[in-house]
């Protein structure tokens, strides 16, 4: 059974810093992206970052370069997303997600084979 635990959300004041986690179970560690989603109440799900392990190819939506980091520990399948200089705008629920590394680190949502349950990251003003 594949399984994708998301944690490390919280509560935090405008710029803080959280650390996501995202860890893999029951499939191929370097045949699939992990990219994180977050959505907001009324919102879209929307990509935020992503990684293939298989090539380090990265990619991060605009409102997020400069200050969240995606990186993977490949011993362990996890990847982590590093939060710095939080804004009250970051507020969402914080999804991990699959997909096979053909389609890169970011993919159309309906490529996605697996989802995590998802982590709530709050930012206070």
């Amino acid at each position: 059974e594949v399984q994708l635990q998301a944690s490390g959300g919280g509560l935090e004041q405008d710029g803080g810093s959280l650390r996501l986690s995202c860890a893999a179970s029951g499939l191929t560690f370097d045949d699939y992206a992990i990219t994180w989603f977050r959505q907001a109440p009324g919102k879209e799900r929307e990509g935020v970052s992503g990684i293939s392990s298989s090539d380090d190819s990265k990619y991060y939506a605009d409102p997020v370069k400069g200050r969240f980091t995606i990186s993977s520990d490949n011993a362990k399948n996890i990847v982590y997303l590093q939060m710095n200089s939080l804004k009250p705008e970051d507020t969402a629920v914080y999804y991990c997600a699959a997909v096979r590394r053909d389609w890169g680190p970011y993919a159309r949502i309906d490529l996605y084979d697996y989802w995590g349950q998802g982590t709530l990251v709050t930012v206070s003003s």
